[in-house]
């Protein structure tokens, strides 16, 4: 047997599971394996992003239309009509920065939000759900979506071996597969935070939230031919329809909702409401408006003020926070230190990333140091010469943790937190309707019929297995458009 170790050569055992404090608690900074997995990640390309490499942007405004006082105190909330100017940019995940717009892929929708508080930083998905919960398992589930390091090509078999030892991928992997898979274009297509944030309103009380953009322009999706034709046609599809309509005066919009949960319903829930591989039901937990998003102004520099935009999730301002979902207190760590790798230390200086409102701190030196480097001020705090001093309203209060156990939770979790197939089993059976699901089983039989090798039954079976657990009608489906042969036992397996 050949030991795991680290890139000191230590040996290693929990290479999965993040250390938290308690099954749903936040994760603990001495888990450096955590870190040494994610940052050597970060460090692998330069100076293209590792992942979200293919991108597109515009600058627009954020207008508040309702009143949400009541869950936070953030001062772009504050006022019915307020405006924020924003920069938002998409992109596809797993594609190089000259792959095409119209690749199968999961999309990425960042905003900037420029507050008088600070930037605030929305950096999720065009989807509810991601393929993993912990973030220990990020680096191995992008590789999977890279190159073969034998062939150099995409690779069927390294992804479908992922998706089939870790069911908790199967939410995602329905959505992918379907043809939200393709979208047409970024203006067609729905944003979402995908995490649990929090909120503070003025009382400090705290609410667990989702947040939505909708488009107003409606969803359009590519078929599987028609994403297929168009990467021939015009491999910058989605670049150029944007910039375009834009030009054209033809501005995108999006609505801004809010999912909310008390802390209380949040522990009471069947299933681990922090878990980003579940959605939020919107019958129990409605979406709530916020406000309209347009996108009015085409970036004059690409490379300037897009390609140098830099998203974190650990921009927050006061009245949002975070929430003990374990990949979100990942990224909030992998974000900033992949911008520092790839933009320098002193990347929140470049013109599209710096607080147009003031900036005070302590920080010196560094690479691209742009503005002055504090001249004569002081560099330390605290000291008897200048004025700075901590903003006593931005104080958060003391937050409780779920438990104060320090452990790897999720090989032994309850089996509610491992229910990989119920919200898949709907989202098929509830959500699609009948073309969508033809759709969804012809585009899963044609990615998983590329799986080749000498594990290409088992690594088939195994994610058989997944989609009837998910719903026995889906799994037999793909299973005779791979015309895979079950027998009578086989089957009684997976019958429900």
């Amino acid at each position: 047997m050949t030991k795991l170790t680290n890139a000191s050569g230590i040996p290693y055992f929990d290479y999965e599971d993040s250390l938290s404090a308690g099954p749903r608690g936040p994760l603990l900074l001495e888990d450096f394996i955590l870190h040494e997995k994610m940052a050597h990640f970060n460090r692998e390309r330069i100076p293209e992003r590792v992942v979200h490499a293919k991108g597109s942007g515009a600058f627009g405004a954020f207008r508040v239309t309702n009143d949400i006082t009541r869950y936070t105190k953030a001062a772009l909330f504050s006022d019915i009509g307020k405006q924020t100017r924003v920069v938002v940019r998409f992109s596809t995940v797993g594609g190089e920065k000259g792959s095409a717009d119209t690749e199968r892929d999961p999309r990425g929708f960042a905003v900037k939000f420029y507050t008088e508080e600070g930037n605030w930083d929305v950096v999720g998905n065009n989807t509810p759900v991601f393929f993993i919960k912990d973030p220990k398992k990020f680096s191995d589930f992008i590789h999977t979506q890279k190159r073969d390091p034998y062939t150099n090509c995409k690779s069927a078999t390294m992804t479908w071996d992922f998706y089939s030892l870790n069911p908790e991928t199967l939410h995602q992997v329905l959505i992918l597969m379907s043809d939200r898979g393709t979208p047409y274009g970024y203006r067609h297509m729905h944003g979402f935070g995908s995490h649990t944030f929090s909120m503070l309103n003025q009382a400090n009380e705290l609410h667990y939230v989702k947040f939505h953009f909708k488009t107003q322009q409606g969803i359009a999706n590519f078929s599987a031919e028609e994403a297929h034709q168009m990467k021939a046609d015009d491999p910058d599809f989605s670049q150029r329809d944007l910039v375009t309509a834009i030009d054209n005066n033809n501005y995108p919009r999006w609505t801004l909702y809010i999912q909310v949960m008390t802390p209380e319903t949040a522990s009471s829930q069947l299933f681990n409401p922090f878990d980003l591989t579940k959605t939020w039901s919107q019958k129990e937990f409605p979406l709530i408006e916020v406000g309209v998003m347009e996108l009015n102004e085409n970036a004059e520099n690409y490379f300037a003020e897009i390609e140098q935009a830099a998203f974190s999730p650990s921009h927050i301002v006061n009245g949002i926070g975070f929430s003990p979902d374990k990949m979100l207190q990942g990224r909030i760590l992998s974000y900033p230190d992949a911008q520092r790798h790839r933009l320098g230390v002193n990347f929140e200086q470049i013109p599209v990333n710096r607080c147009p409102f003031q900036v005070n701190n302590y920080h010196r030196d560094g690479q691209m140091r742009i503005d002055g480097n504090g001249g004569k001020r002081p560099n330390y705090f605290p000291n008897s010469f200048d004025d700075i001093r901590p903003d006593e309203a931005s104080k958060r209060p003391a937050e409780v943790l779920a438990s104060n156990i320090a452990d790897r939770f999720d090989r032994n979790a309850a089996p509610r937190e491992n229910d990989h197939f119920t919200q898949p089993g709907v989202l098929f059976r509830e959500v699609m309707n009948e073309e969508a699901k033809n759709n969804l089983i012809s585009n899963i039989v044609s990615a998983m019929q590329g799986i080749e090798g000498p594990k290409k039954e088992e690594i088939i079976d195994r994610q058989l297995c997944h989609f009837f657990r998910a719903d026995f009608k889906l799994g037999m489906a793909v299973a005779r458009g791979l015309q895979v042969q079950l027998d009578e036992s086989r089957l009684a397996q997976h019958r429900p």
